[in-house]
């Protein structure tokens, strides 16, 4: 796009706020390339402004305060760039290019911050004083509670795009320069920051207000790009056949039976409907198999929701994978009943029925693995989060286990691994607390080969690669140290693993489940544990009771016994039995109980 393509769109930004501003009733969709008003806005810019000063006298500041950035650490700093490194590079590399022509000529300055708006990085030369003096600097937080009403605070307590001017800052401190501020949100619809450009009032402030829309959007297209592009089809669509390739117009990703399973702001915008899970069928006057077929370089003419025409660009998948089509999901295929099928005899070759009963199962389970059925012996509460557990293993939904040492984790994880449809791949079970802080990173993440001194010379792949298409456990989570909860948390946003002194990074397929004798809640607020990688591995939490809190001890117990006398030796069987009624009775009773009989009757 080249900066008069932009400059362009800005000004066609501008004339529909413009238009929109003058007809607030009109529920049409326009025939331009311009951005469309969020649905829903109810406030005027002066009654948002308004209700921003009001919150900061509800916060104790008066119009004399200094801000308070509550600059943030250079470590914790640097822990919050690698965590939003998508993101910044996104914007730093594949967005401000387009519009580096344009702000080459304009003394301001572009901010990036995180949502809670923590500064993450800054571009361009502002012409009003050096950093110590406007506070735009790397790890200071521009939020309302602490600079008062500004543009990138205001942004993310409204969720919406807004210009706040020199006077309109609830600080006097603050009111040298302009400030205009979009959030960003990602595939998920999830505000993850704000784009802001600060300037001196000298730039034409309407101008600026529509680059940063423009530019907030042409975030979000790239993360949908960076999230999708690899195995699902890609549909922009625009008003101008010119304009398909540009930043603004709409943007649907399609799985392979056409499923919209996401979409840009403005494709909704402009369709005004929510297009969840639709098929691309209840919008345009299309069939996915058309779409499969089109050649992906011509334009295509389509009519959408029946009365709107657009024209439309299809971009196929990066990874172009072969299905063989399976006719048996076709809804007129009736399966032969079991009982009647035929296999060959292979030393006479005649065909012999196989009955139900006799066909193996595709997976075998290990002997050392306790049948699912068998985890809980009448105990209703293990009964249902046993239950709960085992819906949850097929959703790509994390989950964390709390118990205390001895209440049969890694045994329950174990059963729940080899009872899913990942019980083919390995299940790669990590103990956080038994590996040396200086090798937990190296070992989850895997190595090039001399990445650093000791390193095998074939590198290594790590154990969370092990772990694709498969399961990662990962015990006593607690333990983990800081800086390799940042690169944990990177992996399961992205879904890559970029190993120690490589810049290639690995898909990864995985089910976590995490498990901690902690309380993580308590550990987040004493800050040794980060509360962003907590809300991503706690999707379903599972509180594991120990032995004595459980309703079904005696039959367990005989489980056991009868398991544990066939399996284990003698005096391995007596240590286990022994450590299960200390649990129960407490240590100075375990050796007048009933087992201890049993032991002496095998020999002990």
């Amino acid at each position: 796009m080249h900066s008069f393509d932009v400059y362009t769109a800005v000004l066609e930004l501008e004339m529909q706020d413009e238009k929109e501003q003058k007809q607030p009733q009109t529920a049409t969709i326009s025939t331009d390339i311009a951005f469309t008003a969020e649905a829903g806005l109810t406030q005027t810019h002066k009654e948002r402004i308004q209700a921003s000063w009001y919150r900061c006298e509800q916060f104790g500041l008066d119009h004399g305060s200094r801000p308070d950035f509550a600059t943030l650490p250079k470590g914790t700093l640097s822990d919050l760039i690698d965590q939003h490194r998508s993101l910044l590079e996104t914007t730093e590399n594949e967005v401000l290019p387009y519009y580096e022509n344009i702000l080459s000529n304009s003394a301001c300055m572009i901010v990036l911050a995180d949502r809670q708006g923590h500064v993450l990085n800054t571009w361009g030369q502002p012409r009003f004083g050096s950093a110590a003096q406007h506070g735009l600097v790397g790890g200071n937080q521009w939020s309302e509670m602490g600079a008062g009403t500004n543009a990138i605070g205001t942004a993310l307590i409204t969720g919406e795009a807004i210009q706040v001017g020199r006077d309109e800052h609830f600080l006097r401190a603050n009111r040298f320069m302009v400030g205009s501020a979009s959030p960003i949100y990602n595939t998920k619809n999830d505000l993850v920051g704000v784009l802001d450009i600060s300037s001196d009032a000298y730039l034409p402030q309407d101008h600026t207000f529509g680059m940063v829309k423009l530019m907030s959007l042409s975030v979000e297209n790239r993360l949908i790009f960076s999230a999708f592009q690899q195995e699902h089809f890609i549909l922009s669509f625009n008003t101008n056949v010119v304009s398909l390739d540009s930043h603004w117009s709409g943007i649907l990703v399609l799985d392979e039976n056409g499923t919209i399973v996401s979409a840009n702001r403005r494709a909704e915008v402009v369709l005004a409907r929510d297009l969840a899970l639709l098929n691309i069928n209840q919008v345009f006057d299309i069939e996915m198999r058309e779409i499969k077929h089109h050649p992906y370089s011509l334009p295509m003419k389509l009519i959408a929701m029946g009365r709107y025409q657009f024209y439309v660009k299809v971009i196929p998948p990066v990874q172009q994978i072969m299905r063989v089509p399976d006719f048996r999901q076709r809804a007129d295929y009736v399966a032969p009943p079991q009982s009647e099928a035929i296999v060959m005899n292979k030393e006479n070759s005649s065909p012999e029925k196989v009955k139900d009963t006799e066909k193996p199962s595709s997976i075998a389970i290990p002997d050392n693995v306790i049948p699912m059925a068998e985890l809980q012996h009448g105990d209703e509460r293990v009964e249902r989060l046993v239950r709960q557990a085992h819906k949850i293993m097929e959703k790509d939904i994390p989950i964390l286990i709390h118990g205390e040492t001895g209440a049969g984790k890694e045994i329950f994880v174990r059963s729940l691994h080899y009872h899913s449809s990942r019980a083919k791949e390995m299940l790669v079970a990590v103990n956080c607390a038994a590996i040396p802080a200086e090798l937990v990173e190296s070992e989850l993440f895997g190595y090039e080969k001399g990445a650093f001194t000791g390193a095998q010379n074939r590198g290594s792949i790590g154990l969370i690669r092990r772990a694709h298409r498969g399961t990662l456990f990962l015990d006593e989570i607690g333990e983990m140290p800081m800086a390799v909860q940042s690169r944990l948390l990177r992996v399961l946003q992205e879904r890559v693993v970029t190993p120690l002194g490589s810049t290639e990074a690995f898909p990864v397929d995985i089910k976590l489940i995490s498990a901690t004798n902690r309380t993580l809640k308590d550990e987040v607020k004493e800050g040794r544990f980060r509360q962003d990688l907590y809300y991503r591995i706690s999707g379903l939490n599972i509180e594991l009771p120990a032995l004595r809190e459980r309703t079904d001890k005696a039959e367990l117990i005989r489980y056991l016994h009868e398991r544990l006398r066939k399996e284990e030796p003698a005096l391995l069987y007596r240590q286990i039995c022994l450590s299960y009624w200390s649990d129960i009775l407490g240590g100075e009773h375990a050796s007048t109980c009933s087992c201890t009989e049993s032991w002496h009757g095998h020999g002990g």
